[in-house]
């Protein structure tokens, strides 16, 4: 066997990069079996063409083939990315050397060389916007968290200004119910935030998901127009997922607004549950551990996404309806609330042809559903507890102390972990310990494990206006512990101390 025979069969036997050979004007002279692979033409159809067909017609207008021969004529080689198309028409990412090839001191062609990375490309991409939604995430839970302790005040004080606030003021009053009602709205959109940023207090539980369906379509039926049907189909062996009951509604109310943007002429909206088992093979591309879920599916019959739309769909504050009508956090919202519940979302969208979202919910066990506590009634008059307020925001702490002992109660108070356990370890007894969890150097759910294991006796009850992930060195009882979430109003505050201290 010659040496160009040896040469030949060894570049035929590399399959996952197109190599080939161009004379000075850019005409294909060789072939080999990984160029037919990834671009699909066979040596016979494509020597003899000229190189810049491989090329998109844009970056034929913009200049780049001639660009790409004249450079490796001048350095010697020639080294890019950027999209390439096969014989199909279909594109696909491509890293492109192109070597120039001598004969002694002549200058006699160019070698090329073509792999195609649009896997790894996407890959890439989606850690890219991982990393974005990542860094949005924390920066958006930030702010919320600071809106919610401003916001705690304000209610606080504007819903204590209305009670205390004489009848007769009836001009004081519109007021103060409009800055109650901005307030309202400014707390909703702070847990939207929140949610996004999978940062917001949950109150997981086990639902009956076909029972929630079929309760939420009959009310959902209502607030659509009659000219879109609604279908709920359920599922015998759904069962029960661990959720937030509350949360899920909303998102699936979210969900049915989409819905009914998106069918304008009417058409039909489909509810239905599974139960799932994801395999080990299959989490991986799910991101979900393995194990059962509760599949929630929403389907509608309307005008579907773009690509351009699609790609965007899970991005902050991107929205396609018209200004005022919206604050594009709804489908982030969703998915950072089912993240955070240990689940997923799948979203599939064709312009034209409907949009169909699936969520994945950790479902348990019926021997695991208990049935919803019932509140405790709140005592009628309080004896003479101790409560701890820690908080770190002192106009947090300063309405937090005022309203307990507007109440009744005898209130201390503390801006941090270390001054609270003083506190504790003096001769004055304590009932409860109302913690924010966000706080410096030892945080709410350490100085609350620390308590448990010196102060069995103290009950204890959190804030927060965020949730930030659990400490690995607390107690797994923690995550059981009672929450009062910010922003919250002095009734509010009264109400749950209260339902805490009966419990005991």
């Amino acid at each position: 066997m010659s040496r160009e025979e040896s040469f030949s069969r060894l570049l035929n036997g590399i399959r996952d990069c197109a190599i080939y050979i161009i004379d000075l004007r850019g005409y294909v002279v060789s072939w080999n079996a990984g160029a037919e692979r990834i671009k699909g033409y066979s040596a016979g159809e494509v020597i003899g063409r000229h190189f810049s067909e491989f090329y998109t017609p844009e970056d034929r207008a913009a200049g780049l083939p001639a660009l790409a021969l004249d450079t490796a004529a001048k350095t010697g080689k020639f080294e890019g990315e950027g999209w390439r198309l096969r014989k199909d028409g279909t594109r696909f990412w491509a890293a492109v050397l192109l070597d120039a090839i001598h004969e002694g001191d002549d200058l006699i062609g160019f070698a090329k060389i073509t792999r195609d990375m649009t896997e790894r490309r996407s890959m890439q991409q989606q850690l890219n916007q991982s990393q974005k939604m990542e860094a949005i995430g924390q920066l958006t839970g930030g702010i919320a968290h600071d809106f919610n302790n401003l916001l705690t005040v304000i209610l606080g004080n504007l819903d204590k200004l209305s009670r205390e606030l004489p009848a007769e003021h009836a001009r004081w009053h519109r007021a103060i119910d409009q800055a109650l009602y901005a307030s309202e709205q400014a707390a909703s959109l702070t847990q939207q935030l929140l949610a996004f940023a999978r940062r917001q207090p949950l109150k997981p539980q086990p639902v009956d998901v076909n029972r929630l369906l079929a309760r939420w379509t009959e009310l959902i039926r209502r607030t659509l127009p009659e000219s879109i049907a609604i279908r709920c189909m359920d599922d015998p062996d759904a069962g029960h997922a661990h959720i937030d009951r509350n949360q899920l509604e909303n998102a699936l109310l979210n969900l049915a607004v989409n819905a009914r943007d998106a069918m304008p002429n009417g058409g039909t909206l489909t509810l239905e549950a599974a139960s799932v088992t994801v395999q080990a093979d299959d989490a991986g591309l799910l991101q979900l551990t393995p194990g059962n879920y509760v599949v929630i599916c929403v389907s509608d019959t309307g005008v579907g996404m773009s690509k351009e739309v699609l790609d965007r769909a899970f991005e902050p504050f991107f929205t396609t309806k018209p200004l005022g009508k919206g604050t594009g956090l709804g489908l982030s919202q969703i998915l950072g609330f089912v993240q955070q519940s240990g689940g997923t979302l799948q979203l599939h969208s064709r312009q034209g042809h409907g949009t169909t979202i699936r969520i994945y919910l950790p479902r348990v066990n019926e021997a695991a559903v208990v049935p919803e506590e019932t509140q405790p009634d709140i005592s009628a008059a309080r004896r003479a507890e101790n409560v701890l307020v820690v908080e770190d925001n002192d106009a947090v702490r300063e309405f937090s102390v005022q309203t307990l002992h507007e109440h009744g109660f005898q209130v201390l108070e503390a801006v941090d972990a270390a001054q609270a356990l003083r506190i504790l370890e003096s001769h004055t007894p304590i009932h409860l310990l109302f913690a924010d969890i966000g706080l410096p150097g030892l945080n709410g759910e350490e100085l609350a494990a620390t308590v448990q294991r010196k102060y069995p006796n103290v009950r204890i009850l959190f804030t927060s206006g965020h949730m930030k992930p659990q400490s690995s060195t607390v107690s797994p009882r923690i995550s059981d512990t009672p929450l009062l979430p910010k922003p919250f109003t002095s009734a509010q505050l009264y109400k749950r101390v209260c339902q805490v201290l009966d419990s005991a």
